[in-house]
């Protein structure tokens, strides 16, 4: 397994009283796959199995790490999961996408081709696209990046299988960028 056959879930915090519990810092949207018995790599080969969790507290405690001596040994470790996992773990809406699949989508308003989806980035409540600029607008001096709302009215569709997206409204944003 390779790191980049991996997606970043979470950060194990520092230890938490006397069993071996810790702070868990959760960066995905999908906490449900934290649960009893679910299992993360800590990297191409390691993993680690959830032996309690509690939400309200933010604390995890994995299975072999009972002593706060041991358990210090993973702070500030990051969590992974398998692409393939999170589909078999995390349920969508319809009309939801996950992150890893809008990125590297070609974006389009009115079928010109305006750049291609780097990131996601959330800035308050609101997602944004993170759209690095085509190389055609570019040499029109445009912005080499900029952001476009991931919601209604921007967004008109997404087709992951294609990956591509039509918005609209952000050749203006671009301008203006």
């Amino acid at each position: 397994m390779k790191k980049t056959d991996l997606l970043y879930i979470a950060t194990i915090g520092k230890t938490v009283g006397l069993k071996g519990d810790m702070k868990l810092h959760i960066k995905s949207d999908f906490p449900e796959q934290f649960k009893k018995g679910a299992s993360f790599y800590i990297n191409e080969k390691d993993k680690l199995t959830i032996e309690n969790i509690n939400f309200e507290r933010g604390l995890v405690k994995f299975e072999g790490y009972s002593a706060p001596e041991t358990a210090k040994k993973l702070t500030n470790k990051n969590l992974y999961t398998t692409y393939e996992q999170t589909r078999k773990d995390c349920h969508l809406e319809d009309g939801e996408n996950f992150w890893f699949d809008i990125i590297g989508c070609k974006v389009y308003e009115e079928d010109e081709l305006l750049g291609e989806v780097k990131e996601l980035e959330r800035i308050l409540d609101t997602n944004y696209l993170l759209i690095k600029t085509d190389e055609k607008l570019l040499e029109q001096k445009k912005a080499k990046s900029f952001l476009v709302p991931h919601k209604e009215p921007f967004l008109i569709s997404i087709d992951v299988d294609k990956k591509t997206i039509i918005l609209n409204g952000a050749k203006d944003i671009l301008e203006a960028s």
